[in-house]
């Protein structure tokens, strides 16, 4: 499997074992964090041995940098399918800002992993990870921007919006589900609702 961030393709592992890696290191970096958990511990849930882990990933932060790197890149590839299934402003903010939501809800492990451990990347990797997150920063900001001209949008300063309907979705993935909201779809709608508001539409 391999992505392309800043004009070079970078191969994150395409073999199913690779996968699978990337998948049980998900799950514990997100339960324990990524400093408490070690290579062999990754290793073990698979029946693994630790040398198994370094054909693939020479390290654990080259590790979490694949996972950082294919997060993000599905994420944003996720909500611009969306945005560009939909037109005008008001329909385009509401259903791209309910994929975002919904994808931090149903992908919580990945979602909490590529969202709260960017301080262990090594500062190159951290820089190819922001540059997706600029991107996906963009979409919500273009929207927006597009709806004050358009008159659909009463707001200032969209990156303001931009901020706080990320900063919303993105920390769904630390808290859900609980017993009052179990169902991602239905709390995207509701998020959706709160953003569309934010941006000034009547």
């Amino acid at each position: 499997m391999s992505t392309r961030v800043s004009g070079l393709e970078y191969d994150l592992g395409a073999s199913k074992a690779a996968a699978r890696i990337r998948a049980a290191a998900s799950e514990i970096f997100a339960a324990k964090g990524y400093g408490s958990t070690t290579t062999r511990e990754i290793a073990a849930s698979l029946d693994l041995s630790p040398g198994a882990v370094y054909p693939h990933y020479k390290t654990k932060e080259s590790l979490l940098f694949a996972i950082s790197i294919e997060g993000h890149r599905t994420l944003l590839d996720h909500i611009t399918r969306v945005r560009d299934a939909h037109s005008g402003p008001t329909d385009r903010l509401r259903a791209t800002t309910a994929a975002f939501v919904a994808w931090h809800a149903e992908h919580r492990a990945i979602a909490g992993v590529i969202q709260h451990e960017l301080r262990s990347l090594s500062p190159e990797h951290y820089d190819l990870v922001a540059d997706v997150r600029r991107a996906t920063t963009k979409v919500f900001d273009d929207i927006l921007s597009a709806g004050i001209v358009a008159g659909e949008f009463q707001v200032a300063d969209p990156s303001i919006v931009t901020l706080a309907l990320t900063s919303l979705g993105i920390d769904v993935s630390r808290w859900f589900p609980t017993r009052a909201h179990q169902d991602a779809d239905d709390l995207a709608r509701r998020y959706a609702e709160i953003v569309v508001q934010l941006a000034g539409v009547g």
